[in-house]
């Protein structure tokens, strides 16, 4: 697991959160990203490779899943430029920086992509809620409700993967 490189403060603001506590917040900001459009490339691959007996529920639960991860891309580079920051927002920056282990490229049967992904899931909702905790930290409660709206979606998305697998 690597961690983001840091990126200065290249753009003043008028935002009331100290510079100190803004790097540190678009550090975080930048990792989580990294996270997120990992988990979301990760979501799509299950999406497409999934086979079986239940591959058109699981298809579309995929896809559904990759929806709603999508767009909080967007917004954490957003709050991270809006913080005076530069967002690390490429493909090859997520992948350098992502704390998600690689997919498993063999993984072609519905339990097994399910496996996977909660295994990725539970990995994610737990950096996002260190998030809230470290955004607060800082005094940045902007920061700490993106970080929740994430979790929340995150949760009741793992919810839905492991419901899958229960009985």
């Amino acid at each position: 697991m690597q961690t983001t490189q840091t990126i200065a403060l290249p753009f003043p603001t008028h935002m009331d959160v100290p510079d100190a506590e803004r790097e540190h917040l678009v550090e975080l900001l930048n990792a989580r990203l990294a996270d997120t459009a990992d988990l979301y490339s990760q979501i799509k691959q299950a999406h497409w490779s999934v086979k079986g007996p239940n591959f058109f529920q699981l298809h579309l639960m995929f896809d559904q899943l990759a929806g709603e991860i999508f767009p909080f891309i967007d917004s954490i580079a957003e709050r991270a430029t809006a913080l005076g920051g530069v967002a690390a927002g490429t493909s090859r920056m997520a992948a350098a920086h992502s704390t998600l282990p690689e997919y498993p490229v063999d993984a072609v049967e519905g339990q097994r992509h399910l496996a996977a992904l909660i295994d990725r899931y539970a990995i994610f909702t737990s950096v996002i809620r260190k998030a809230i905790d470290v955004s607060d930290e800082h005094h940045d409660r902007s920061t700490a409700d993106l970080f929740t709206e994430i979790s929340r979606v995150a949760d009741k998305q793992l919810w839905f993967l492991e419901a899958h697998v229960q009985y």
